[in-house]
Parts: structure tokens; C-alpha cells; sequence
């Protein structure tokens, strides 16, 4: 059955039957799963205006209100996981069980955020006798989010939780090929009590609904998640209105092994760039290894992504362009003299009726080769080999990017050291397991911010100073 997705403003479904729309093919057969409507400033507008009404009354409420409502979200989200699990999964690709994952991290965000806002406080300044100085951290007032398709839910939980915790309210525009979890949760903020116009929700294109709610005059503090070229467009409009920005941007996110490191380890870490298929900001699609075990470890590697089965193991690109784009890489690594290991193409057989690819590890990449430098998004692993510490830092920094980074080694010391010295807003030693609570963003093009952990209600909010003097 395909779904028809309306936009959602002012707690209610807005119906404009008059609207083209979009048919969206999922990426498990390419079959219609849902038709989005194309909004443009219209929309946008209607959804503006509603988050204004909204926003005074939804900033007094006392943080407990509001956190006992992102409470209850997170609740609604446990209690409908087949629902949410069963749409996303159509539209993504994604597998039932990451799915199953995904949606217990969304539910922690709200929960999360509905706890900790309760420590938002500001600060009191001695600045001497005869006056009383303090701060408040105040929401900005609407706050323009845009989304993309990689993490539809996750992804808005993420940013919604933070943003309606500090006492925001919301414009959100989630990619028209995967909009229906966003739909949902916003239709769910409204069954537990979430007011009218808090949280609104425009589908559409990001030519027209981003591009105009970029541009909004009302909007106060833009948040969006996507490349980095769009990033840069969006940061260049919001400098002409001197309002700030929240960028999640791309990776190419370098994980360094040294010789010394528990390689069974290191082997699952290289992996994870088939979570997801690779289609993760965070993905860690820069191998580096040791010289001295670099043999070892690619064919290693090489055996596991051998056995890695699209399909059960393995999801599809989620839209087509991704799909083109990933098998295109694929003879640009072949033309630029990358050793192909394992994978390599698109899967042919029953599976072709989907956007599946092979799991793909290529070897003896250089700094010069396209797959060392682009970002793929895709389950592709592109792995080169350094002496020493001093070349492994090196090559890993050698990047626009630089959101995540991984070191494996028995050498704390080193651990700490290499840590230290990578160019990225995370660095993950060890395995060392990151969360919710951990501050999330990037260095250089990765972008600007921080989503995660309380560092991101620092963002979501601003900072105004009171002085009050008590002199008679």
C-alpha cells in the first residue's frame, strides 16, 4: 500500500489535494511506498507563523512541562516500534534490527533531553558591591531544521529533542524520500499534549521548501544535517541574515591501526562501514593501517567482507541517485589503479530489483585516489598503509573533513598522544563507545555546532545578561 503524506502544522494535517506530488520508490524493490507532496513558500509561511503563535507560551512552560512531554514522546515511540520500524524499513532499506536500534535512539533523545533541560541554568557574576549580575540561556524562537534521508527518525529526534527542550519551537523539513517517520513522530507529538504550532513538519524539495525556509525572515536559528556543499549554500544565506547555524556535514572519517592493536578488534571496527550500508556522516571509510600487519589485516578484512550478503546482511543504497553514485566510484577506483579486495559492483540476480551493491574493500590506496578523499556514502573501504605514528596522523588529517576518527593500539599513551593530534570533533579509542550524552560535530568541512549531549542545548539556545543594581 503506498502512503499519502500530508504536510503537519499547527497539530493538525494540512490536506492541499492541489499540490504535485512526488512518488517515492523504496530501495528494497523500487516499488511506490509513498507520494509526498511538493510545498513551496506557501507552506513554509503557514508553518512559520503557526511555530510564532506557539513559541511564547511554549517557552514559559517550566522545563518539567516540557520534559514530561518528551518523556511522553519517548514512550509513544516504544509503544508504536513495529509501526515506525515497519514505514522506516520500507522507505530506508535500512535492516529491521539497525532499524530496531534506531528507533530506541530516538526515544532516548526525548527522553534524554526531557531529564537534563532541567539543569539548563545560567550563571551569577560577582562584579562588586551595589549590583547583582546573571545570565539566562533563552531559546532563539523558531528554529528552521532540515533533515536528510540517510536517518529520517533518528536524525529529527536528535535535533526536535534538543530544540523543543530548551523551549524552541520548530520548522522541519525531512528529505522527500524518506518523510513518513517524520510525519509520524510529529503526528504523535500531538496525541500526548505536545500544543499546537511547537512542532511543524513541511515536505517537499530542499530547492523549495529548504531554500524558503532558509530564507524566512522568522526563522531564528537554522539546523540542518546533509553535505557539505548544501551546508556551505546554507551558511552563506544565513550570514546575509547574520543567523546561526547548526551544521552536521560530511566525513571521511580515517580508522588508524597500529601493529600493536587486538586485530580481532580492529576487524569488527572496519566493519561498521557496512552499518547502515555505509551511508553514515560517521562512517569510518578510511582504513589506515601499519605497515608490518597491513597484509595481515586487509586480507582479514577482505575474508569478512567476502561473507557479508547483501540482502540479510547488508541493506540498499536508499535512493537511486546514491545507488548511481556508489557503482560510478566503483570505476573511478578501477580507473585510478585501487587493489580490489572484495566486492566491487552492483548485485546482480533476484536482489537486482532493489539498490543493492557489494560490500567493497579496496587496497594500497594513495592520498591522490578519489576514494581516499570523497565522500562515498556507501559500504566502500578504501585502505592505506603508514610506517609510523607520525605518517599515520598525518595521512589521517589529510582530509576536508573531519567529524570522526579511530585509533586502534595496546599503547594507551599513544592512544591518548594520536587522539590528541587528529583533526575531528570525535575520536574513538579503543572502541571506546560513544552515545547520546556525547557531544557530535565536526572539524573543517564536517561542519559547525555540536548536536548531542548537553553541549547541544548550548546551541539551541543563547545567552542574555541581567544586571540589576541594589545600590540605595
Amino acid at each position: 500500500m503506498t502512503r499519502s503524506l500530508h504536510h503537519w502544522m499547527d497539530g493538525r494535517a494540512h490536506v492541499d489535494d492541489g499540490s504535485p506530488r512526488i512518488t517515492v520508490e523504496g530501495p528494497l524493490d523500487r516499488q511506490p511506498v509513498a507520494t509526498v507532496p511538493v510545498g513551496s513558500e506557501v507552506e513554509v509561511d503557514a508553518a512559520v507563523t503557526s511555530a510564532l503563535r506557539a513559541r511564547q507560551d511554549w517557552r514559559d512552560k517550566p522545563p518539567f512541562e516540557r520534559g514530561r512531554l518528551l518523556a511522553a514522546i519517548a514512550r509513544g515511540l516504544r509503544d508504536r516500534q513495529d509501526e515506525f520500524v515497519r514505514v522506516e524499513v520500507s522507505e530506508t532499506g535500512k535492516l529491521e534490527r539497525e532499524m530496531v536500534g534506531g528507533l530506541h535512539t530516538s526515544a532516548d533523545y526525548f527522553e534524554y533531553y526531557g531529564g537534563v533541560v532541567r539543569a539548563l541554568f545560567g550563571q551569577t557574576i560577582n562584579i562588586g558591591a551595589g549590583d547583582h549580575a546573571f545570565t539566562d540561556r533563552e531559546p532563539y524562537g523558531v528554529v528552521g531544521m532540515i533533515t536528510p534521508w540517510n536517518g529520517p527518525l533518528t536524525q529529527a529526534s536528535r535535533g526536535v529533542a534538543a530544540a523543543l527542550a530548551a523551549g524552541n519551537t520548530v520548522v522541519l523539513k525531512p528529505s522527500e524520500f524518506t518523510s513518513s517517520t517524520t510525519v509520524m513522530l510529529a503526528e504523535l507529538a500531538s496525541e500526548v499534549g505536545v500544543p499546537p504550532g511547537v512542532l511543524n513538519v513541511v515536505l517537499g524539495t530542499g530547492q523549495e521548501v529548504g531554500a524558503a525556509i532558509t530564507r524566512h525572515p522568522d526563522v531564528r536559528l537554522l539546523a540542518f544535517t546533509g553535505s557539505a556543499g548544501v551546508g556551505r549554500q546554507i551558511a552563506r544565506e544565513a550570514a546575509e541574515r547574520l543567523v546561526p547555524t547548526i551544521l552536521e556535514l560530511g566525513g571521511k572519517s580515517a580508522n588508524l591501526v597500529f601493529a600493536d592493536a587486538d586485530l580481532d578488534k580492529a576487524v569488527s571496527s572496519a566493519m561498521t562501514i557496512c552499518v547502515g550500508a555505509g551511508q553514515q556522516c560517521a562512517a569510518l571509510s578510511r582504513l589506515l593501517v601499519q605497515d608490518v600487519v597491513y597484509e595481515e589485516f586487509v586480507a582479514r578484512v577482505g575474508e569478512v567482507m567476502k561473507a557479508r550478503r547483501p540482502g540479510p546482511d547488508l541493506a540498499p543504497m536508499t535512493t537511486e541517485a546514491q545507488f548511481e553514485k556508489v557503482v560510478e566510484y566503483f570505476g573511478i577506483a578501477e580507473s585510478e589503479g585501487a587493489r580490489l579486495v572484495a566486492g566491487g559492483k552492483a548485485v546482480t540476480g533476484e536482489l537486482a530489483r532493489g539498490r543493492y551493491v557489494e560490500p567493497t574493500l579496496y587496497a594500497d590506496v594513495t592520498p591522490q585516489m578519489r576514494i581516499f578523499r570523497e565522500e562515498i556514502f556507501g559500504p566502500v573501504l578504501a585502505v592505506t598503509q603508514f610506517r609510523d605514528e607520525a605518517e599515520a596522523i598525518e595521512l589521517a588529517n589529510d582530509s576536508d573533513f573531519g567529524l570522526v576518527a579511530s585509533v586502534w593500539t595496546s599503547d594507551s599513551a599513544r592512544g591518548l598522544r594520536v587522539a590528541s593530534r587528529l583533526e575531528a570533533g570525535q575520536v574513538l579509542v579503543n572502541g571506546g563507545r560513544s552515545g547520546i550524552e556525547t557531544p557530535f560535530g565536526g572539524y573543517k568541512s564536517s561542519g559547525l555546532g555540536r548536536e548531542k549531549g548537553f553541549e547541544s542545548l548550548m546551541h539551541y539556545t543563547q545567552v542574555k545578561t541581567t544586571v540589576v543594581a541594589t545600590r540605595e
